[in-house]
C-alpha cells in the first residue's frame, strides 16, 4: 500500500463524527469497509484501497506508534488520534500529548520530506 491510502484514511475518520463513532465501535469492521468502497482509492490499479496486513493491524488496534513507523504524515496522525481518543472520552488531551510523544519517541523518521 502506500502512505498516502493511510493518510486518506485517517482524514476520513477524522472528518466525520459519525466515522469516529462507528471506527471506535468497532474498527476490524470499519476499516474492511472502508477497503471494500469503490471510492476508497483513487490509485488506478487493482485493489489500490487495501492494506497491507501490517497497516490493516495498525488501524484495526489503532495503533499510533505503528502507523506513524509506517509513514502516516504526523499532523493527519495526530488529528486522527485526537478524533479517536480524546473526542471520545478516552483520555484527556494533556495525557494523550504526552502518550504520543512517548510513543514515537524512539521511532526513525519515516521521511515525510521525500
Amino acid at each position: 500500500m502506500s502512505r498516502f491510502q493511510i493518510d486518506k484514511f485517517m482524514s476520513f475518520v477524522e472528518g466525520s463524527d459519525q466515522a469516529v463513532v462507528d471506527y471506535v465501535a468497532d474498527s476490524e469492521s470499519f476499516v474492511a469497509g472502508w477497503e471494500e468502497r469503490a471510492d476508497a482509492s483513487r490509485l488506478p490499479l487493482p485493489h489500490a484501497g487495501s492494506f497491507t496486513d501490517e497497516e490493516r493491524s495498525a488501524l484495526v488496534s489503532r495503533d499510533h506508534a505503528e502507523l506513524y513507523r509506517l509513514g502516516a504524515h504526523p499532523y493527519l496522525l495526530w488529528h486522527f488520534v485526537e478524533a479517536i481518543r480524546i473526542w471520545t472520552g478516552e483520555t484527556t488531551w494533556p495525557e494523550m500529548k504526552e502518550r504520543f510523544r512517548a510513543d514515537i519517541a524512539g521511532i526513525e523518521d519515516p521521511g515525510f520530506a521525500t
